[in-house]
């Protein structure tokens, strides 16, 4: 169930992780705190508590609006267009 209407969902997919970790900090050795899953193309990010807050960075490039947590047990996600809390998703992880 959505917890706020979001225009984006019709754009929403449920890509398969294209990492286990957030993309950029593996590529450069950094660290993150919570994982991102872009569910338009799978990207990994860390949140913006990490350093890199890679996953927002991803949404400024691509405009990709949705996002879930790819933390085990977590079933929310985010819409940045919409600003607001989605969910609850199947969880991201097999």
């Amino acid at each position: 169930m959505v917890e706020t209407k979001c225009v984006h969902l019709d754009r929403d997919v449920t890509p398969t992780p294209n990492t286990d970790g957030c993309e950029e900090c593996l590529a450069t050795d950094g660290k993150w705190v919570h994982l991102r899953l872009c569910r338009t193309c799978g990207h990994v990010g860390c949140c913006d508590s990490s350093p890199g807050k890679h996953s927002t960075k991803h949404f400024q490039t691509t405009k990709h609006p949705i996002i879930q947590s790819f933390e085990p047990g977590e079933d929310w996600g985010w819409c940045f267009e919409c600003n607001t809390k989605l969910g609850p998703f199947e969880p991201a992880r097999t």
